[in-house]
């Protein structure tokens, strides 16, 4: 049992905060910074085929490192796993920015994502700790969510002129002298609640391994679609769901499970999962995407995308503080998230009509839109969530729904990835024939021709690959905004939540 911790005073709750800011700041800014990055990285590293890696890499293994830490930190507190995480995801940048190639790069990625699963699995979980009282609570996590969005907002801009005047390797060395800032704050000023143990501290390792397996399978299954062989695909598959019921089975008869059953069967709690999924898939969908639509499809450079990119942040932080100012004083908040999916809804539908013939306003007002619906979900998702779990389920509950908005974006970023790569040839070769230039489909084939243009290629034939690539990727933003239509559905099958103290739990 956790023993209640003493209130703080404002000075030591601003100090306290600061350094969990401050490590959050590490994987928030990395969230942002390097989608704009990505279309330079493969430019340089070549390597098209892995570039939805760069992401999934590094979201996969955060998907079992947040849960693990999660309840390592139920155990023996936050403050020692904050501390590691930050040194190891430090030194993972470090990793990335000496890349030589992109096999490298994807495995520093996936280091980078272990940090990066430490940090939220613990630092968001301190909050609940650091604050018992609900009311509290809000005010600094409403604090917290909108420093994260101002953080994610600096991210694209920042991507943007760092690659354009120094080199995507800056956007790593970056987080050097960021992450022994974060770290001395962290060490300083974050209390270390140590709970009271009375049992041997059991961690369920056979279920973050099936939970890699199932992923892991689930990943290369998709990202696979139409290139791998039927029974590759097959076996993928297998293994997926072997690995999916192998999980369901071992979870319920675990006495330490890494999903606890007590907290799946709260039906409230289960949506909240869902929603987060579907969240994280659309989030990091665009965070990843749109750059290349902007730099490979629109022929933008980095700082021009970044300069489109950055308001979608900057959107978030804007809805993030409206809805602050709302949550508490409407009779059922869950109008708020209602309104953030159906804005997402409007921006990917736009997004993915427009094609190539959005203009710079129109782009950047579906953009603003996008950026304002996630604004009004992300908060209400961590919050709702934090009000409805039990008390002894705080921390896990807190770590899976970051998890499960991490699967949510592998999932979603692979199945870009494989749309991607199989619309986008299909595409060329349908409008090489009909413009009677099939003789050029070996030099555009690959979508790695639009990320850096050789100097002879003709006005027209790039301008069929472009084409080529903004229907793949518009095919994906409708798949997008079919997510965020499921998720109206499913918020509308939520009791309205009472952000009261003293709320009985659901």
């Amino acid at each position: 049992m956790t023993p209640e911790p003493a209130a703080l005073s404002f000075r030591q709750a601003l100090l306290a905060m600061l350094g969990v800011s401050l490590v959050l700041m590490l994987s928030a800014l990395d969230q942002t910074v390097i989608g704009n990055a990505l279309p330079s990285i493969v430019a340089q590293l070549q390597g098209f085929e892995l570039y939805a890696w760069v992401a999934t890499g590094y979201l996969l293994a955060s998907i079992v490192t947040i849960p693990i830490f999660g309840r390592l930190g139920d155990y023996f507190g936050r403050k020692p796993f904050v501390l590691a995480a930050t040194v190891l995801f430090t030194g993972a940048s470090l990793i990335c920015a000496l890349a030589p190639s992109m096999p490298w790069l994807v495995a520093g990625r996936a280091l980078q994502g272990i940090g990066g699963g430490m940090l939220v699995g613990t630092a968001f979980a301190c909050v609940p700790e650091l604050f018992p009282d609900t009311t509290q609570r809000l005010k600094w996590q409403m604090l917290l969510s909108a420093m994260f969005s101002v953080i994610n907002a600096i991210g694209p801009g920042l991507g943007g002129y760092l690659t354009g005047q120094f080199g995507w390797r800056s956007v790593f060395w970056l987080n050097l002298p960021l992450g022994a800032l974060a770290l001395f704050f962290a060490w300083r000023y974050l209390p270390w609640y140590r709970p009271l143990r009375s049992a041997p501290v059991r961690l369920d390792w056979l279920g973050g391994g099936l939970i890699v397996l199932a992923l892991g399978g689930l990943q290369l299954l998709v990202e696979g679609l139409g290139r791998s062989p039927a029974l590759a695909s097959l076996g993928l598959a297998a293994l997926a769901g072997l690995a999916l019921l192998a999980l369901a089975w071992h979870e319920r008869r675990c006495a330490d499970a890494l999903l606890p059953a007590a907290l799946f069967r709260q039906r409230s709690v289960r949506l909240m999962f869902v929603l987060a999924m579907l969240a994280g898939g659309v989030m990091f969908t665009l965070l990843f995407y749109l750059p290349l639509l902007l730099q490979g499809g629109y022929g933008y450079s980095p700082e021009q995308a970044g300069v489109l990119i950055t308001p979608l942040a900057l959107s978030i932080t804007l809805g993030a503080i409206i809805n602050s100012r709302l949550m508490t004083r409407l009779a059922n908040p869950n109008w708020l998230p209602l309104g953030g999916f159906t804005a997402l809804l409007c921006a990917c539908a736009g997004l993915a009509a427009v094609g190539l013939g959005g203009s710079f306003a129109l782009l950047l007002g579906l953009v603003l839109l996008a950026g304002l619906g996630l604004g009004f979900v992300l908060l209400n998702l961590t919050v709702f969530t934090q009000t409805l779990a039990e008390r002894q389920y705080l921390g896990i509950a807190t770590a899976l729904q970051q998890s499960l908005r991490l699967v949510g974006g592998l999932l979603g970023t692979a199945l870009m990835g494989a749309l991607v790569n199989l619309l986008y040839a299909h595409h060329v070769q349908v409008a090489l024939a009909a413009a009677g230039r099939l003789e050029a489909l070996p030099q555009l084939l690959d979508p790695q021709v639009l990320m850096s243009v050789p100097a002879g290629l003709a006005a027209d034939l790039l301008h069929i690959a472009r084409a080529a690539l903004a229907q793949a990727i518009g095919t994906g933003l409708l798949l997008c905004a079919a997510a965020a239509l499921l998720a109206l559905w499913v918020m509308s099958r939520l009791p309205a939540v009472e952000l009261k103290a003293g709320t009985p739990r659901r």
